[in-house]
């Protein structure tokens, strides 16, 4: 068996750290079932914009922007680093449905380019900011519950 050379942000107690700007939910769950802790579920958080901690609304003070912290419970977001990977990814499914679309919808009824324009463009960016702020909300929930931390590699 290997042994990581990473090592866990904490020390190794599993615990979080309250200094790093989040703490760990009360009985975390790992699942990212809800259990009896009381949490929002990670869906919820991207579907509703439930704020992972307390479930108040919004999560977001704009379509995809994180508010700065939780009116209700304090919770600072500027600590969670969802970073860029949901947009990333996203724009690769998104893209391949929309070419999928499009290149289906010229071989079948060939319409005329504006046409085409004219339903591709909202589509993409509706996918587009719909998944993200879905994508976002998740992934920040998920970070909270589990008390996501960068890793250190040891001295």
């Amino acid at each position: 068996m290997r042994r990581s050379t990473v090592a866990e942000p904490d020390g190794g107690s599993g615990r979080a750290d309250s200094s790093a700007g989040h703490e760990a939910p009360p009985n975390e769950v790992a699942t990212g079932a809800a259990a009896d802790t009381g949490l929002p579920r990670p869906l919820d958080c991207g579907l509703r914009g439930l704020r992972p901690r307390c479930g108040a609304k919004t999560l977001f003070a704009g379509w995809t922007r994180f508010a700065e912290r939780c009116h209700a419970c304090g919770l600072d977001y500027a600590a969670f680093n969802v970073g860029d990977g949901p947009a990333a990814f996203l724009t690769l499914i998104l893209g391949a449905l929309v070419v999928i679309g499009a290149v289906t919808l010229e071989l079948t009824l060939a319409p005329p380019l504006w046409v085409q324009l004219l339903i591709w463009a909202p589509v993409t960016l509706a996918g587009v900011v719909l998944s993200l702020r879905l994508a976002k909300g998740w992934l920040i929930a998920l970070e909270y519950r589990n008390a996501a931390r960068e890793g250190r590699l040891k001295q």
